[in-house]
C-alpha cells in the first residue's frame, strides 16, 4: 500500500505522448526518498467500449540510461533503414497533427455548448497520477 506523501511517486517531469485514439504513452521522471531519480514508462490503453485503462509500466534506472538508450535507437534505425527503408515514417506525425486539431476542433465546438465546469478534461483517464497500481 503506497502513501501518497511517499516521495518516490513524486513527478519531477512527465512527457505525454498520444499513440492513436486509444493508447498513450508516460515518460515520467520520479524522484526516490534518497533523493536520487528514475524514469517510468507506461503504455495505457483504452479498452474497447469501455472507460477503462490496461497500462504496463517499464521502470528505467539512471545506470542504464545510456545501454537503454542506445539499444533502442539501435533498434529503431535497423527498422527504418534496413528492414522498412522505403515507408513513411511521418505519416504517423501527420496523422496525429490531423487527429489533434480534430479533437480541438470538437473541444471547441462542445465548449460553445456547455460550460467549462460541467465537462470533464478529457487526459484526466490517462494521468499516471491518476492511477491506481
Amino acid at each position: 500500500m503506497s502513501n501518497t506523501n511517499d516521495s518516490r511517486f513524486d513527478n519531477v517531469f512527465s512527457k505525454k505522448v498520444k499513440a492513436g485514439s486509444r493508447r498513450t504513452y508516460f515518460f515520467d521522471v520520479r524522484k526516490t526518498r534518497g533523493e536520487d531519480y528514475y524514469v517510468t514508462l507506461t503504455e495505457s490503453t483504452k479498452k474497447h467500449n469501455s472507460d477503462h485503462y490496461e497500462r504496463h509500466k517499464i521502470f528505467l534506472y539512471k545506470e542504464d540510461f545510456n545501454r537503454f538508450l542506445s539499444s533502442l535507437q539501435e533498434v529503431i534505425d535497423h527498422v527504418k533503414e534496413d528492414l522498412m527503408p522505403d515507408y513513411d515514417y511521418e505519416e504517423f506525425d501527420r496523422k496525429q497533427a490531423e487527429w489533434e486539431a480534430n479533437q480541438l476542433d470538437q473541444e471547441n465546438q462542445e465548449g460553445d455548448t456547455s460550460s467549462s465546469d460541467d465537462k470533464k478534461d478529457s487526459h484526466d483517464a490517462d494521468d499516471p497520477g491518476n492511477m491506481s497500481w
